[in-house]
């Protein structure tokens, strides 16, 4: 009697954002997505984890799910190798376009509350005044502007005490779109990158090492800094949860991250 045949997975690169995609509320993964990629990695596809938070924001997660491949943080500034603990690229942010940026912006909006990502392994997220973090991650408090200049950065996150997300995002956009991208990430994130950075930026660059392409690729996401990866590669796939303008792109919806939803792909792809 012959061995059942191995399952063959139609991808040979999985791109999965962090934050509403692969993670739950609770920055957990659960056991049926780990079993799902752990079978579509067997079945010869790369997992390469895609996200907004910095190196240092990603360490503990990478490490609890045993990720030693390569992963795409920062925006797509930073292309991390995870099992050597070294940034093979690295892109900062023009200081002196930033802060024309955001003149222009705050000139239009009014005062913004500003946080800032440090470059490197260990670059710090520097926090002022008025500026919500997201969960219980490290920051570092600043009071003086000039601290936000001190040392490169990867990004500027900007927040309004009135305007929504999308709002502020599209203002931002219209008062200094010649100067940064502008990317919206999550609730409460917006943000100021280098211009024309974005997750297919470092996304390509990571394939591109391991041999693979766009059309090797299927990626997960949920928010509309996601957008330009869903252009990039060949299949995309919106959690339930996504905000409606990545919706509007995909070419599929699953589940919510809280249902798996990544898993119920993999497994139907896997048959």
């Amino acid at each position: 009697m012959s061995e059942a045949a191995a399952p063959v997975f139609p991808y040979r690169l999985i791109a999965t954002d962090l934050d509403g995609t692969l993670l739950r509320s609770d920055e957990s993964v659960s056991q049926r997505t780990r079993d799902a990629l752990a079978a579509a990695t067997a079945a010869g596809a790369a997992h390469i984890v895609v996200t907004g938070r910095g190196v240092p924001w990603t360490r503990h997660i990478l490490d609890d799910l045993g990720y030693e491949g390569l992963a795409v943080c920062g925006q797509g500034a930073q292309v991390y190798d995870v099992g050597a603990h070294r940034l093979l690229t690295s892109v900062t942010l023009d200081r002196q376009l930033a802060a024309v940026a955001l003149a222009k912006i705050e000139a239009e909006v009014g005062p913004l509350y500003l946080a800032a990502s440090r470059d490197g392994l260990e670059g710090e997220v520097l926090v002022g005044p008025g500026y919500s973090v997201t969960g219980r991650l490290p920051s570092t408090p600043f009071t003086d502007a000039s601290d936000l200049w001190s040392a490169p950065l990867n990004k500027i996150y900007i927040q309004h005490p009135e305007l929504s997300d999308d709002e502020l995002a599209e203002a931002a956009r219209q008062a200094a779109g010649g100067f940064v991208t502008v990317a919206m990430a999550g609730a409460g994130i917006v943000e100021l990158l280098p211009l024309g950075l974005s997750k297919a930026t470092g996304l390509s660059l990571a394939a591109r090492r391991l041999g693979l392409k766009a059309a090797d690729t299927i990626a997960f996401g949920d928010m509309p800094n996601d957008i330009p990866m869903f252009a990039w590669s060949a299949k995309s796939v919106a959690m339930a949860n996504a905000h409606p303008d990545l919706k509007a792109v995909a070419d599929e919806l699953t589940t919510s991250n809280e249902e798996d939803g990544i898993a119920a792909v993999l497994e139907r792809l896997l048959g």
